[in-house]
């Protein structure tokens, strides 16, 4: 059975027959003979055939040197030719016999192994699809539940603010309709003639609180009154003062200040709103002073008096 050689022996075949190529071509193309050969080094002597003559004209060559100098026949072969291509024709049929013995080698070459390429798993690549996705999911939804309690946050903020906003409109609002109010009462407590309501008063409960004989808008309710001293009177139902203090004040100014009090039956003062009915005048700096000397007043006790009890305590202030 014909065995081709393997690579090895087809390397070393290519090999041998390369170089011998190039060796035939530097011996058929480099060394041949070179006509007329080169000049030796040394000095140059006149060419001619004796040791006498005269002229300045170089005769011709002799018929012997020409003969010398010409080419060979084209039937005739330079022996250094024949001994080049005889090598190389002894060396051809060596590469040949080489050749033929591998080609006559009795050993197998290894069968050439496929390398088998594994194919994925569609199952094994269909559940790393999945857990790719439900990692997608889940990674949405948290930044989706993120987002959506950022935004509650800031509702909740804005509420919180307007909230605030608003508490303090209504504040502000609540002051100014008290500050109407107070002046309002004030202007009316300077008019004569009955209002169009049916209860007033300090004492609680219904119906207009004072005595018949009494006068239509004054700080007085009755019985418990007093004019007191020096521009200082109380009116408190069935009660006697015993030490009503002057408030201090060194400006030149003028005005009444009514003081609503609050009396416990120990007839201390446990409360004093300034500016009520009856005053002419809501001066911060009165309404203060007023104030403070209204809390250091004190009233005979009073075991069967109510338990919370409201009066009032009239500041005059004049010029000094």
């Amino acid at each position: 059975m014909y065995r081709f050689p393997n690579e090895r022996s087809k390397g070393l075949i290519g090999t041998i027959i390369f170089h011998l190529v190039v060796v035939a071509l530097l011996l058929l193309t480099g060394f041949h003979k070179v006509d007329p050969p080169p000049q030796e080094e040394g000095i140059l002597v006149n060419f001619g055939y004796d040791d006498t003559g005269s002229g300045i004209m170089e005769p011709a060559a002799s018929s012997a040197a020409a003969e010398e100098s010409s080419p060979p026949d084209e039937g005739e072969t330079d022996p250094l030719t024949e001994d080049v291509v005889e090598d190389i024709s002894s060396t051809v049929e060596e590469v040949a016999e080489v050749q033929e013995e591998n080609l006559t080698q009795e050993f197998e070459e290894a069968p050439v192994v496929e390398k088998k390429v594994e194919q994925p798993d569609p199952v094994e690549e269909a559940r790393k699809k999945a857990e790719a996705e439900a990692e997608k999911l889940r990674l949405q939804k948290l930044e989706e539940e993120r987002i959506r309690k950022a935004r509650e946050e800031a509702e909740r903020q804005r509420i919180a603010e307007e909230e605030a906003r608003l508490r303090k409109e209504a504040e502000e609002q609540a002051k100014r309709l008290a500050n109407i109010r107070n002046r309002t009462q004030n202007a009316l407590s300077n008019t004569q003639g009955s209002g169009t309501g049916t209860n007033q008063g300090i004492a609680g409960g219904e119906g207009n609180q004072g005595v018949e004989t009494g006068a239509v808008g004054a700080a007085k309710y009755g019985e418990g009154g007093g004019t007191g001293t020096e521009g200082v009177s109380y009116d408190l139902a069935g009660r006697q003062a015993q030490s009503l203090p002057k408030p201090k004040y060194d400006i030149q100014s003028e005005g009444i200040v009514v003081v609503e009090v609050t009396v416990d039956r120990n007839g201390n003062v446990t409360k004093a709103t300034p500016g009520v009915k009856g005053s002419t005048t809501l001066e911060e700096y009165f309404l203060r002073v007023a104030r403070e000397a209204a809390l250091t007043a004190k009233f005979n006790p009073k075991p069967d008096a109510p338990v919370i009890q409201k009066g009032s305590i009239t500041y005059h202030f004049i010029l000094r």
